[in-house]
């Protein structure tokens, strides 16, 4: 969402500039000794001291040495973005008068109205796709560092299926991976909320939440611990983590089916002990799951885990089980962070741009001066003009280029 309105900001404030830049250039009839109109400059210099002044208290606002939260941070780096794209807006009316400086040291001056837009679109694309870059590698460094697997890395989850529909995705799963061990987890059957409390211990967090823990046999016992030696008892709670804590129970708190919100929860005391999972990655709470139907409440399958142990799920496997699944559930594949690269996209057509309008005003018939002399070739002097341009956008961009020659 947010390569999409950044892309569609720069293309909005970049053909703005392209106008702008056509339009502060004076016709030679109507005035001959003018470099441009009165009117755009002064539209440009408010737009830059506007864009300046923008970035500037963006800039200011993240001087303390604080953690901002997701919405305060999207919306400091939107407001910088778009004091650069004021920048970049204001910048047109000034090619056209830094041309018309240039009128004669450069051919592309002779025809401004027409050569102006095209070295606008340069700059904007050149704008666009170093910030793009910039942003996206800015994001990727912090989304890898907020990273949090879900699962154990390797391991297939087959979750979000109706109670209905778990007879089905287990045989999809079992037929796709003929002869792989299955691991399920349970949840309530109603909505029923319950608290974990464990004395000795921080229980661990997902997303700012103590976790609710994961209900299950001696399968997924063995699934987060990652040993398959790890010894189950039906009545005991088992702590998964790699920290240093003694426990010696769990307390559960619950409420029942149609109680009043004023009645007292229900506290269960359950033995507990800790256990050092293979993976650091792995934090989470074990109940089992004949306790809560020791309590009387009733469990459904909640998901379904292929434990990379056992099987190595490759990404033909997780397709061919995604149509076996035919949409009554989804699979998922921990493989660690998987940077985005859809904003390559946008710097790939930033580039072609940039190509473009590096070469457009050398091909433009009135803003190229053609050697007329005897034994030249004016198709050969049209190339000559236009290799500058292109060499200038290649170089940016750090891309090698062939051009005939």
């Amino acid at each position: 969402m947010a390569l999409e309105i950044l892309t569609f900001l720069f293309a909005g404030f970049g053909l703005g500039s392209m106008v702008l830049a056509a339009r502060s250039v004076r016709s030679v009839r109507s005035a001959p000794g003018a470099l441009v109109r009165r009117r755009p400059p002064v539209w440009g210099s408010a737009l830059l001291v506007g864009g300046c002044v923008i970035m500037a208290l963006a800039a200011w606002s993240t001087h303390e040495d604080v953690r901002y939260d997701d919405f305060g941070s999207a919306v400091t780096l939107l407001v910088a973005i778009v004091g650069g794209a004021l920048v970049l807006l204001g910048l047109g009316p000034f090619l056209a008068l830094l041309l018309g400086v240039a009128g004669r040291w450069s051919v592309l001056a002779r025809d401004r109205a027409r050569t102006v837009p095209w070295i606008a679109a340069t700059m904007s694309a050149t704008a666009l796709a170093v910030t793009v870059v910039i942003v996206a590698a800015a994001a990727t460094s912090q989304n890898r560092a907020d990273y949090r697997p879900e699962a154990r890395p390797g391991a297939l989850l087959v979750r979000y299926f109706s109670e209905g529909d778990a007879p089905a995705a287990l045989a999809a799963v079992r037929r796709e991976l003929p002869g792989v061990p299955v691991v399920q987890t349970y949840r309530h059957r109603e909505i029923l909320p319950y608290n974990l409390h464990a004395d000795g211990a921080d229980l661990p967090e997902q997303d700012g939440f103590v976790t609710s823990g994961v209900i299950g046999d001696g399968a997924l016992l063995r699934y987060l611990t990652g040993d398959p030696s790890t010894p189950y008892e039906e009545n005991t709670a088992v702590v998964v983590t790699t920290g240093d804590a003694e426990v010696a129970s769990v307390t559960i708190e619950y409420g029942l089916f149609g109680q009043d919100e004023d009645t007292a929860p229900v506290v269960k005391q359950v033995p507990a002990v800790v256990v050092r999972p293979a993976d650091p990655s792995v934090e989470e709470v074990f109940l089992p799951a004949k306790v809560f139907r020791g309590i009387g409440q009733d469990l459904r399958p909640d998901a379904l885990i292929v434990d990379p142990s056992a099987h190595s799920t490759s990404v033909t496997e997780q397709r061919r089980l995604d149509r076996s699944l035919g949409g009554v559930a989804q699979t998922y594949v921990e493989r660690g962070y998987q940077p985005p690269s859809d904003w390559r996209i946008v710097v790939v057509a930033g580039h072609d741009l940039l190509r473009v309008g590096a070469a457009a005003p050398g091909g433009i018939r009135h803003a190229v001066a053609v050697d007329r002399r005897p034994g030249r070739r004016p198709a050969r002097a049209r190339r000559g003009r236009r290799r500058p341009g292109l060499h200038c956008a290649h170089a940016t961009f750090r891309t090698p280029v062939t051009l005939p020659y």
